[in-house]
């Protein structure tokens, strides 16, 4: 984590307005709701809309859900997002993926042993986060493997988790009980 303390308080439930109630009533459900989503209930506006989008990346994605795991950890790994490492370890491994397959987003596109896609989703991401553009190599590499929304699928996975790194990392948020570190 780069930050120990938030610089935006997650709020606590006894803060919670009847809108942030409303927001949150779907984390709840599901027995409960993390930092990122308190520390965002501080805007819940901006939440709203953020969480439409969101749920399109991690829920309705043309990407597999294990391909998009790897290049969510490799963003996050990018950017230093340690928030954004933990809870994506935890979601990579409920897809299935092994622990040598997540250090992978750690090392990169030259790891050894690597499939040629999971290289290519690897380098774009890299190239993305670098130059805010996939490369013509790469480009045409992962179009032999994957379908148009696919592509662009994979461009806006990498974009939204940039983001959400950013907002982690300079809000503040602060891991919840249970998340995995670097150390994976």
């Amino acid at each position: 984590m780069r930050l120990d303390q938030p610089r935006i308080a997650p709020l606590r439930d006894e803060e919670w307005s009847a809108e942030v109630r409303e927001l949150l009533a779907p984390f709840v459900r599901q027995g409960r709701v993390f930092n990122i989503f308190r520390t965002m209930a501080q805007h819940p506006d901006l939440m709203r809309r953020w969480l439409v989008f969101g749920n399109h990346i991690l829920g309705k994605s043309t990407l597999a859900p294990r391909e998009r795991e790897l290049v969510i950890l490799r963003i996050g790994y990018l950017c230093k997002a340690g928030y954004e490492w933990g809870q994506h370890v935890l979601i990579a491994r409920q897809v299935g993926m092994t622990d040598a397959e997540i250090r992978s987003a750690k090392t990169g596109a030259d790891t050894p042993g690597l499939s040629e896609l999971d290289r290519l989703l690897l380098k774009a991401t890299d190239e993305l986060h670098a130059d805010a553009h996939i490369s013509d190599a790469t480009w045409k590499g992962l179009a032999a493997l994957l379908e148009p929304q696919q592509m662009m699928d994979l461009v806006f996975t990498v974009g939204q988790y940039n983001l959400v790194s950013m907002a982690l990392n300079s809000f503040g948020v602060q891991p919840d009980a249970g998340l995995p570190g670097w150390d994976i």
